[in-house]
């Protein structure tokens, strides 16, 4: 019955086998993989990417950012461009891929310090960043390294290089790469012999197998004034090392050395580290009784610390009752061990999934217990939560051999279609764990080729700063030579100076008399300019007093004389002054602008509106400067115009600094009132605009194009004139 029963199992599995083989011949296969490359934030394609399969076919993106490339399943595709950090991205199935990339920012250059102290600051800012990457990002951990070698390149101290070469030396280390860090701790010390550095140093020969070379730097160490706390580290790590070479005895002696300054000056974390390294001692020697003595303590000690800790030695201890077949000790350990991962917090929780310290690998381990014991049954629900929980962290290790050791036990228990299943899933996993480990090795090539160019930077820095360091001694020497012949110069150079400041003095004077003079002389062509200006305007309101008498009566007249002297008054008090208040224009204008109307009533309508908003009371403006746009605008266009005119003038702050002032008539325009002038008008110059073009140019010059003025015709016609006047704030 049993001879069938294998029989069957194995027709079974062979079956299994045959399915995926073909499975796998299909998935092997090559087709043509579609797929595109964009910004992540933008989604703008990318162009002229480079496209390339690991040890197979390369292509480009074209200006779509599309591409196609002939590939299988399971390759690993590379998209590199200079743009953006290189995505690496396995291929999954047959489906096309679009891959989103964030556009690399322009690393900036070191912020080039000023005094020595933010100097020091910018150096220390720098390391700290290299600290806070080690464990996350060994390149970008790198890079601030390298940023803070080149913050203090010309004026490095001993202790910054000594500081820069240990950090690391530290990252070196902390990713697997001990030679490096082997390399870098000596560098340091050749720079500062510290202490930390020098145990860090023999910790990297242990690592590197440089065991005779760790003994010795670790004795070397026993000799110099240590700190408590660093006297245990070097009696640890000389356990460690003899551990290593399988000197029992010694390992003991040394580690037992460490425990006994722990617990004479009550440094509790290593006290339980050294129980649990002393048990493990006595276990590999196999002095079982001893170890389990110096388990209990640490156990007993770790559950005091912190909940990881104790997850950590249980596990320890565990594996320590497995050697020795005590499976329901190691079960009862291991069950203690999962309820604790579960209550770790996120920032608790083992992301290594390398670490025993996983609910997936706890699981395997209490499987593997209950098979030891034979108890098939009770394995299962374990192996099974194993698998879920390797799946859903991607633990491809745990996965397979969980997979197998259920395919195994059904098969042993007579189960033998769930035994195959269980297989055909055992193969699926290896398959993959295989593709997994070729990628993990072509990355671990690329990482470490990628490092060991950051650390020949580094050196390269070093090197530059030991032949900047050269060439200072040189330039020092030769300094005190040019010294001696600067002193015999600087007097020299002393009395140039004084006499390019004398010139200088004079040049300032001159130019600041000029300057004062001919502001003089403006204000006194600005002054001449107003007095043109008034009998200018006097006479043309006489003629306008003169037509008005002539024609109406002795009321309205009476009426006009005495407006037309109340605006008289205001012009005369105002002939002295360079600026009025822009009110009091307004009022000036209102006041003219009436009387003109009161003798072409016939001939135009007028407004005079003034924006709301517009603060008038902080504009000024030279005074009777709208009155001869106003006058033109009656006398030439509107006087002239055969049905009735308007005559508009708007005040309007277009910004705090400015006001915009608009003089617009519907008149016959400037063209054609040309025309009408007589052979006696066409010979005289008008004086009002002539004096009015000067002084605007005069102000302008004084104080910072503060007017302007636009003249130009309202209709396509050349009818109608506009005139907008820009007054700008003192």
């Amino acid at each position: 019955m049993k001879s069938i029963s294998f029989l069957l199992f194995s027709f079974m599995v062979l079956v299994a086998g045959s399915l995926f083989s073909q499975t796998d011949r299909v998935s092997k296969a090559p087709f043509t993989l579609k797929g595109k490359v964009v910004e992540a934030e933008t989604y703008a394609p990318i162009s002229r990417v480079n496209i390339e399969i690991l040890g197979g076919s390369y292509t480009t993106t074209n200006n779509a950012g599309e591409f196609a490339i002939s590939a299988k399943i399971g390759d690993e595709i590379t998209i590199r461009s200079d743009d953006f950090k290189t995505v690496y991205y396995t291929i999954k199935d047959r489906q096309s891929i679009t891959v989103e990339v964030q556009k690399a920012e322009v690393a900036a250059a070191p912020v080039k310090a000023q005094t020595k102290t933010e100097s020091r600051d910018l150096f220390k800012t720098y390391i700290d960043s290299s600290g806070y990457f080690l464990k996350k990002d060994a390149q970008k951990s790198i890079e601030y390294v390298t940023k803070a070698l080149e913050s203090v390149r010309k004026n490095a101290s001993s202790d910054q290089n000594a500081i820069a070469f240990e950090a690391l030396g530290d990252i070196n280390l902390f990713w697997g790469q001990s030679d490096l860090a082997v390399d870098n701790y000596k560098r340091s010390i050749v720079s500062s012999a510290k202490i930390n550095t020098r145990i860090k140093l023999a910790t990297a020969f242990t690592t590197n197998k440089n065991y005779q070379e760790s003994i010795s730097e670790y004795q070397s160490l026993l000799k110099e004034r240590l700190t408590n706390y660093q006297r245990i580290e070097v009696y640890e790590g000389l356990g460690n090392t003899y551990k290593a070479i399988n000197d029992l005895v010694k390992s003991v002696f040394n580690y037992q050395k460490a425990l006994d300054i722990a617990n004479e000056h009550k440094i509790i974390p290593k006290i339980t580290d050294l129980n649990s390294f002393i048990g493990g001692v006595y276990a590999q020697s196999g002095a079982k009784q001893e170890a389990a003595e110096y388990f209990d303590n640490s156990l007993n000690l770790a559950k005091k610390e912190n909940k990881k800790r104790a997850v950590a030695e249980k596990n320890t201890v565990a594996d320590f009752y497995n050697q020795n077949r005590d499976f329901e000790k190691e079960i009862q350990l291991r069950e203690e061990a999962l309820d604790e991962i579960k209550s770790l917090d996120d920032a608790e929780q083992e992301e290594d999934i390398n670490s025993p310290l996983t609910a997936q690998r706890q699981n395997y381990k209490i499987a593997n217990a209950y098979v030891g014991q034979e108890k098939y049954k009770e394995a299962i629900p374990y192996l099974e939560k194993s698998i879920r929980e390797a799946d859903k962290k991607e633990d491809l290790v745990v996965q397979k051999d969980a997979t197998r050791k259920l395919s195994e036990i059904y098969r042993d228990i007579g189960e033998f279609g769930k035994a195959a299943e269980s297989y055909e899933r055992y193969v699926e996993v290896v398959d993959e764990l295989y593709i997994k480990k070729e990628q993990e090795i072509s990355q671990a090539s690329r990482f470490s080729r990628e490092i060991a160019l950051k650390q020949n930077r580094i050196i390269s820095l070093e090197s530059e700063r030991e032949l900047n360091e050269s060439r200072y001694q040189l330039a020092f020497e030769n300094q005190e030579l040019i010294e001696k012949n600067n002193r015999v110069q600087k007097w020299i150079i002393g009395s140039l100076i004084l006499i390019a400041l004398l010139l200088l003095l004079i040049a300032y004077t001159q130019y600041k008399s000029v300057k004062q003079q001919k502001f003089a002389n403006n204000l006194l062509a600005l002054k001449t300019l107003r007095t043109q200006m008034n009998p200018h305007f006097i006479f043309n309101a006489l003629n306008s007093v003169n037509s008005f008498i002539s024609s109406h009566d002795e009321r309205a007249a009476n009426k006009y004389l005495t407006d037309f002297s109340q605006l008289m008054r205001s012009v005369l008090e105002n002939s002295d002054e360079d600026f009025i208040p822009l009110a009091k224009e307004i009022e000036l204008l209102e006041l003219y602008v009436g009387l003109e109307h009161s003798r072409f009533e016939n001939k135009f309508d007028y407004t005079i509106t003034v924006d709301e908003y517009l603060k008038v009371s902080e504009f000024v403006i030279p005074p009777m400067l709208l009155q001869p746009y106003v006058e033109n605008a009656v006398w030439h266009g509107l006087r002239y115009k055969e049905e009735k005119g308007l005559l508009e003038i708007h005040f309007q702050q277009t910004d705090s600094e400015t006001v915009q002032i608009t003089i617009s008539d519907n008149g016959i325009g400037r063209k054609k009132s040309k025309e009408l002038k007589t052979d006696h008008q066409k010979n005289q110059k008008s004086k009002g605009m002539g004096n009015i073009q000067k002084r605007i140019s005069i102000l302008n010059k004084m104080y910072k194009d503060k007017v302007d003025v636009t003249v130009a015709n309202i209709f396509e016609n050349e009818e109608g004139t506009r005139v907008i006047l820009i007054l700008k704030k003192d």
